[in-house]
């Protein structure tokens, strides 16, 4: 039954992984997220259920508009993959418990400001701040242990990353400076300060391959957001088991 239920969630979260995309490239243009509905931005044909059908309708389009064959993004589909393979694992490691809204929120959001960082470089404060009242209510009736950890983590986050900006003078984003609080709301000190090193490393490793495969500057900003996604998923999912890995080294 867990393997159905895994499978239910991976379908969910496709689909709610299509949604994300509309909100993440919507919301910071300050558009509707319902209207006008999905179509295509070349040739404005409004899309039909078979043009919507979450990572399948790319396939079997071949990543083309049906109307005027523009490719489209493949950043798409894989938002809908990564969604509804986040939601699976998400049920299969804390099943039907408070933990696993706070998972479902959480992904939700990181998918959403993912989308918006890599298409406009902003992570817009109307999905960070629904996400951080929603969260702290949820970490409520789903404590960390202590319960203050959660705090603290989310002092911790937003002050790291305001201390870097202050003394890089604007090398770090707004944005980013808040996602963190949010992530330490969710981590805790620990995790986060973890989810920070391994952001950074990922986003060293992107910014190297991005610099390889375009021959830009160094000084071409990359988006820093979907680094820190990453590093986020990595740490709420296997955070504690890397860190026990960590302390193995020295024992």
């Amino acid at each position: 039954m867990t393997a159905v239920w895994a499978v239910l969630f991976f379908i969910y979260g496709t689909v709610f992984g299509s949604f994300y995309n509309v909100v993440g490239l919507r919301v910071p243009k300050k558009e509707s997220i319902v209207s006008p509905p999905s179509h295509c931005t070349v040739c404005d044909r409004r899309l039909t259920l078979p043009d919507l059908v979450p990572v399948l309708s790319y396939v079997v389009l071949r990543g083309k508009c049906r109307g005027c064959g523009t490719k489209i993004s493949p950043i798409y589909p894989f938002m809908e993959f990564i969604t509804g393979g986040l939601f699976a694992l998400a049920y299969v490691q804390f099943g039907f418990t408070v933990e696993l809204a706070v998972a479902l929120v959480f992904l939700s959001m990181l998918v959403i400001i993912t989308v918006s960082d890599i298409a406009y470089m902003l992570i817009p404060d109307k999905i960070l701040l629904p996400a951080a009242i929603l969260l702290a209510l949820l970490r409520i009736f789903s404590p960390l242990t202590p319960w203050w950890d959660s705090v603290l983590g989310a002092a911790a986050g937003f002050g790291i990353l305001l201390l870097v900006a202050i003394v890089s003078k604007g090398g770090m984003g707004g944005g980013d400076i808040k996602l963190f609080f949010v992530i330490g709301l969710v981590l805790g000190v620990q995790l986060t300060l973890l989810t920070l090193f391994l952001a950074a490393l990922i986003g060293s490793i992107a910014g190297i391959i991005h610099l390889r495969r375009t021959g830009q500057g160094r000084k071409t900003p990359v988006p820093f957001g979907p680094s820190i996604a990453a590093a986020a998923v990595i740490c709420y999912f296997a955070g504690d088991a890397l860190v026990g890995w960590y302390l193995t080294l020295f024992t």
